[in-house]
């Protein structure tokens, strides 16, 4: 049975969301008027308007919204933990700041969610209206977190999700300086649902994910969560050396029954530069563990509040 009097808050990580974070948290407000709801937007150091368009909304909802803002950019993942660690609610849902999540399809995460025993429900899009590049990569990182993380086959992996504080609790007992929410959620919990929602198109603003971004948040989920890279690395050397093997006895052979052939200063060459550039990429992973492994016992933290604004619940 639903129960409206069940406490929820919804995390809403904004960067350059000036044009529509107002109308957003207002939609949601209509949206769970029967619940009690607490908003959480974590503003991840927008360069637009985004901070004065919370100021004013701080100014006309005291009991519902919570805002932070952060001194540095940290990526969505660090700023949904910061909104993590101050949510209140018994179930707590992350969506985008810019309408791809429309506050309807929230809704039904969060019934769905109460009429189920999931610890953790994902939005499942009929249509992702991404670009093609965005759709690309995501599909690419799909298909490897069903190895690197062992994830569920048919359950996608995206920001539109809701959790329980339970599960929240445990999420927040890491403290490393590079969260990857869906990593975490997948070695604390087998118990994940989805159900399919709407992705409509995005109205204003641009996606604050870049090739360098997105590259760097696949990269963490790699190198934070799972040692199949090394593993990989580890037979593609395996392999390298036993062909290399197999074409130095073939090579003796050959010089043997032909004496007069010429050394193959080219292809030595060529397997010379080959090796080299394995070996620098297997340095470079090997160094990746190396750094992070660095970043945690340095205690680097996940991110740097500027300020905040708690709500402040009606008496």
């Amino acid at each position: 049975m639903i129960d409206s009097k069940t406490p929820i808050s919804i995390v809403i990580p904004a960067f350059n969301a000036g044009g529509s974070i107002s109308l957003l948290f207002k939609d949601l407000l209509k949206v769970f008027e029967k619940f009690s709801t607490q908003i959480i937007i974590v503003n991840d150091c927008s360069t637009d308007t985004t901070h004065e368009e919370c100021l004013k909304l701080i100014k006309e909802n005291d009991s519902e919204l919570t805002y932070i803002k952060l001194s540095k950019n940290v990526g969505e993942h660090n700023a949904v933990m910061a909104g993590l660690k101050h949510s209140t609610g018994d179930w707590i849902i992350v969506m985008d700041d810019d309408f791809q999540n429309p506050p309807s399809e929230a809704l039904k995460l969060l019934n769905y969610s109460l009429s189920n025993k999931f610890d953790v429900v994902y939005g499942n899009y009929k249509k992702k209206k991404h670009n093609l590049f965005r759709n690309l990569v995501s599909k690419i990182n799909d298909l490897t977190a069903n190895y690197i993380l062992n994830k569920p086959k048919g359950l996608y992996l995206i920001s539109f999700k809701i959790i329980n504080k339970k599960t929240v609790e445990k999420i927040l007992n890491y403290n490393g300086p590079f969260p990857y929410i869906d990593g975490l959620i997948i070695s604390l919990t087998s118990n994940i649902g989805s159900i399919e929602t709407e992705h409509s198109k995005r109205d204003s603003g641009k996606s604050g994910y870049t090739f360098l971004k997105l590259f760097k948040l696949y990269g963490n989920m790699a190198t934070n969560f799972s040692t199949v890279p090394l593993h990989i690395f580890s037979m593609i050397g395996f392999i390298i050396a036993f062909l290399s093997g197999i074409y130095a006895i073939v090579t003796i052979i050959e010089k043997i029954n032909h004496p007069s052939l010429s050394i193959g200063y080219t292809s030595i060459f060529i397997a010379i530069i080959f090796f080299s550039g394995v070996q620098l990429i297997f340095m470079g992973l090997i160094g990746e563990y190396i750094g992070k492994i660095l970043k945690n016992v340095n205690k680097e933290p996940q991110y740097s509040i500027d300020c905040i604004k708690l709500n402040e619940p009606k008496k």
